[in-house]
């Protein structure tokens, strides 16, 4: 038999490969002799350096950059020689998961720490590179990100603003002039997972400024920012990108990369999925696997574990799916290409207890999973 292991990753307890090790020893537990096909995916989320590493066979490399509050912080990101192609995460630079929560602010933190990520990915002199956008800890509408590639916003004064959340407002000006030369020879694409636009009820500030340590106040302040960035790109460069599918993503970061860098904002899933050649590798499969650490209704809209079901069913294949934790509403998932949905937790348990034992605990209930998948056939 022919399995395919196409996990994302568990967030805080495995890695996407992690994931696709544990499964692949769940497998041959149950079939010593199984082709077995690891592949790592991700979203656009956390995870795409680790994905392009895997799958890529790319050169992890460590850069220290200004984190979100401005401190250090070391970052990683993917070389690929062979392809001419650098990965960044922004979560590695500019992530909420770095911030303690005394710390998050989106009024005072920054996405300059990403753009140092593009600009050592510039300085290596290749045509493209991915940014994935998930995971931010900002709302600065990229022009932390942009400052650090040599754009600068301009107060009333004519005095340079700081790369935050609180600058959006007072932006009189914006000069591109300095901007980096190498980037007009680059192909750039934002990596994510959700279709905000910038601005509105459904925009960066309103959807995701909360969770970041934004007030009510504030995130009205945000939006009003955003709103005024917006109108000043349109103004200045012609690009249009309120509406824009994707871009608050990342508090605003996808309208940015689009607005300063050209990016084409594209679903991470379509990107990854052609990157690590998944419906290649699925070709002639008799089963395939997939997971990640919550599964529920809002898998089928543009997450990993909803993109490799899709593409198992269109080929025929089943496709079971192993989970952290599963919600009681699935919605259509079954619907769209995941036959059923397992958890890993082994009876109650805390949170900190089944993260510590994911790797136990998915190679376990993949045997299961399989078992019943054996099952099934057999009959």
């Amino acid at each position: 038999m022919k399995i395919v292991a196409a996990p994302n990753a568990f967030k805080g307890s495995l890695t996407a490969t992690e994931a696709a090790a544990a499964m692949a020893a769940g497998i041959r537990s149950v079939l010593p002799a199984a082709e077995i096909v690891k592949v790592p995916v991700a979203d656009g989320g956390d995870g795409l350096v680790d994905v392009a590493v895997e799958a890529l066979e790319g050169e992890r490399r460590t850069l220290t950059v200004t984190g979100p509050r401005n401190d250090p912080v070391a970052a990683d990101y993917c070389y690929v020689p062979a392809m001419g192609l650098v990965t960044v995460e922004m979560a590695l630079a500019s992530g909420l998961a770095l911030l303690p929560d005394h710390k998050r602010d989106p009024m005072r933190t920054t996405t300059y720490g990403t753009g140092e990520l593009i600009r050592a990915g510039l300085a290596l002199g290749v045509t493209r590179i991915d940014v994935g956008i998930g995971g931010s800890a900002t709302n600065d509408g990229g022009i932390g990100m942009a400052q650090a590639l040599g754009a600068r916003f301009l107060d009333q004064d004519g005095r340079e603003l700081p790369g935050v959340g609180a600058s959006l407002g007072q932006i009189a000006e914006i000069d591109l002039s300095g901007l980096d030369p190498r980037i007009e020879t680059t192909h750039f694409e934002a990596v994510c997972d959700v279709d905000n636009p910038l601005c509105g009820p459904r925009g960066a500030a309103a959807v995701y400024g909360p969770q970041k340590g934004a007030s009510p106040a504030q995130v009205e302040e945000l939006d009003r920012g955003l709103g005024h960035l917006a109108a000043l790109i349109k103004a200045q460069t012609g690009r249009a990108v309120a509406e824009m599918p994707g871009a608050g993503a990342a508090g605003g970061l996808g309208a940015g990369l689009h607005a300063f860098l050209g990016a084409e904002l594209r679903q991470g899933i379509d990107i990854i999925f052609e990157l690590v050649g998944l419906k290649e590798k699925m070709a002639g499969a008799d089963l395939v696997l997939t997971g990640e650490g919550q599964i529920d209704f809002q898998t089928v809209f543009g997450k990993a574990p909803g993109g490799v079901g899709a593409a198992a069913r269109a080929q025929g294949i089943p496709c079971l799916a192993i989970a952290g934790s599963v919600g009681a509403d699935l919605g259509d998932l079954h619907a769209t290409g995941i036959d059923a949905v397992f958890s890993i937790c082994n009876g109650p348990t805390t949170l900190e207890a089944s993260m510590r034992e994911a790797v136990e605990n998915l190679s376990r209930v993949t045997q299961q999973a399989l078992r019943c998948f054996l099952a099934g056939r057999a009959s």
